[in-house]
């Protein structure tokens, strides 16, 4: 059995009937299926499908926005959005390519309600939940697109596109944005709270400042302001499709510059509390959702929560030390709730013997595991008092429930469980992780429990044995103590030699 452990940290996912309502609740998302309604028989469109003058004017008085200056703006971003999800169809009636004597803006085509749309009502929640994610990248597309003023005002000047020249990098913008996504995925998987925004200067950091660099340097600060500006524009893009949440930077904090880059308005000063006015950002159980989706396509392992509810106790034992507690436990429970308890039992034990390296991490999740069956598995337990492998482990979850009339163990189980109780802990934590401090105060309590601890250990049948041995050497604080754990494991690597 492979010991390998998931990339990422599992998700807990909504319902697809739940990510589907909020899939239809999203601005722009909602905005383009009234106006694909509104196109019911037929409205005249440009070129690349987009809305001629007189009509774009109609579309924005028919979604409420003809007060707002932006308005135009909102009503064509939703059209085309309906043109590229297949929420409006385009009959093309002529080619603006071919015929030169046709006016700037004239029609060209006509567009109506397509099949997408009765998907919307009538199509199942992963039907809603497709036309979105369809959407969505296209939305991702434009977040990463260069400026279009800048583009416009190249070419008003008559000269040629020249991307360097407004500094923009399609395959730098769209990693950049990836990793921001990528980590805030992270972020809000391995949050206790899935709806803690993160700060937009922490965010662009984690992309920017090099994991050993202890004080970043000016240049390093001005590369992370400099991305949290890009990223401000891009999540004011993302959120209407409902992929984020997103408190913008506080535009009084932004600096004006004149042409000549001399400053016109200072930027205003910023105390300590006041970090969120640089930006909040989280991801929605939306966005979640995607990034997971196109994660998926992208061959990574990215697992949800109950992904493993009808996999066999040997794939859940080997994916459970990777999984954070809460989480683990949550996978644990959904897996137990599929099947009869004492059968459960059965299954876990099976598959928590091994002699391989990855046999200790599974056999302590399996313990774990077993503590959330309940008497109902005492059965499965007793059945394997006689094992090597699992008589400790079915002694000390005996114990835990308070059975009576559970055989003493022998000497030999006793350490034999000992060095895998030990190797399991090393595998979960190392010696350097989070549970260092416990580690060590396990090994030292172990010592001093048992008179002549290793000259007994190392004759432990055990395939981790001298491993143990050799990290309890680093862990022990007594000098003397560790050097007997150094000629213990010795001892014990002679005999495996032999």
């Amino acid at each position: 059995m492979s010991a390998e452990r998931p990339s990422l940290p599992p998700v807990r996912l909504h319902s697809d009937a739940e990510l589907a309502r909020d899939a239809l609740s999203a601005p722009l998302l909602a905005r383009a299926a009234r106006l694909a309604r509104w196109a019911e028989g037929g409205v005249p469109v440009g070129t690349g499908g987009e809305l001629v003058p007189e009509r774009l004017a109609a579309a924005t008085a028919h979604l409420g926005l003809e007060q707002d200056e932006d308005g135009p703006a909102y009503a064509a971003e939703a059209w085309q959005l309906a043109v590229d999800t297949g929420l409006v169809e385009i009959d093309e009636t002529a080619d603006a390519d071919a015929d030169e004597d046709l006016p700037d803006g004239a029609p060209v085509g006509t567009a109506a309600p397509g099949e997408e749309l009765k998907l919307l009502t009538a199509g199942a929640p992963q039907d809603v939940l497709d036309i979105w994610l369809a959407g969505m990248e296209t939305v991702l597309a434009d977040a990463v697109a260069p400026d279009l003023a800048d583009l416009a005002d190249q070419l008003a000047e008559g000269g040629e596109l020249d991307l360097d020249a407004i500094d923009w990098d399609p395959e730098e913008e769209a990693d950049l944005l990836d990793g921001i996504l990528g980590n805030l995925y992270l972020l809000t998987a391995l949050s206790e709270d899935p709806e803690q925004n993160v700060p937009l200067p922490a965010l662009a950091a984690s992309m920017i400042v090099p994991d050993d660099m202890d004080e970043p340097t000016d240049d390093v600060l001005q590369e992370v302001s400099d991305a949290m500006m890009r990223l401000d524009d891009q999540f004011r893009v993302l959120e209407p499709i409902g992929l984020v949440d997103y408190t913008p930077v506080d535009e009084a904090l932004i600096e004006e510059l004149d042409e000549d880059g001399e400053t016109v308005r200072a930027a205003e000063p910023l105390d300590e509390e006041d970090v969120a006015r640089y930006g909040m950002v989280r991801l929605t159980p939306l966005g979640v959702y995607a990034v997971r989706a196109r994660m998926l396509d992208a061959g990574v392992d990215a697992p949800a929560l109950g992904d493993l509810a009808d996999k066999g106790a040997d794939t859940l034992l080997d994916a459970l030390p990777g999984y954070p507690d809460d989480l683990a436990r949550a996978e644990a429970e959904q897996w137990l709730a599929a099947r009869p308890p004492l059968d459960a039992a059965r299954d876990l034990l099976a598959a928590a013997r091994g002699t391989d390296a990855g046999g200790p991490l599974r056999r302590l999740a399996c313990q774990q595991t077993l503590g959330l069956v309940g008497p109902a598995a005492e059965p499965a337990l007793r059945e394997v008092l006689d094992d090597s492998q699992l008589g400790g482990l079915a002694r000390v979850w005996l114990a835990e429930q308070g059975a009576t009339d559970v055989p003493e163990p022998s000497q030999e189980m006793i350490f034999w469980l000992t060095v895998d109780t030990i190797a399991a802990q090393l595998g979960a934590a190392g010696e350097d992780g989070e549970g260092a401090a416990e580690l060590r105060e396990l090994v030292q309590g172990l010592v001093d429990q048992h008179n002549g601890f290793f000259d007994a250990v190392w004759r432990t049948d055990h395939p981790a044995t001298a491993d143990v041995l050799e990290a309890m050497g680093r862990l022990h604080p007594d000098k003397k103590a560790a050097k007997e754990a150094r000629k213990a494991a010795f001892k014990a690597r002679s005999v495996q030699a032999g």
